[in-house]
């Protein structure tokens, strides 16, 4: 196995295993919100994870803005924590966008954004 493809492998194994654990602090698992930070944002509905998600992308746009560096990841991967929370919350996987991205992978982004169904 070539080392790109362990890697590609090893950050999607890495998404899973946190989306597993994320999915054992629903409500209908068991989620304590008093002994899990998941667990308590669950519990407030999903505008608490979207209110998270709409923070985290602000820091990190101030952070990529600062030049920052370390920041920047440290955000990233704050902004990537609370995507992966509101993806358990509605039943999906990261591995579905991953799939996604692949799909999408070597097709122009205009030519992609043209060929998504308009709305209104």
């Amino acid at each position: 196995m070539n080392k790109d493809l362990a890697m590609t492998n090893a950050s999607e194994a890495v998404l899973a295993r946190i989306t597993d654990l994320l999915e054992t602090r629903l409500p209908s698992r068991g989620g304590d919100p008093a002994a899990s930070y998941v667990a308590k944002l669950f519990s407030k509905g999903p505008d608490a994870a979207l209110k998270k998600i709409g923070e985290e992308a602000t820091e990190l746009v101030m952070a990529a803005k600062d030049r920052q560096p370390e920041r920047i990841v440290s955000e990233m991967a704050d902004l990537w924590f609370h995507c992966l929370v509101v993806l358990t919350e509605n039943g999906l996987r990261p591995e579905q966008v991953i799939a996604e991205l692949a799909r999408r992978e070597g097709i122009s982004g205009l030519q992609e954004k043209a060929s998504r169904p308009k709305t209104p």
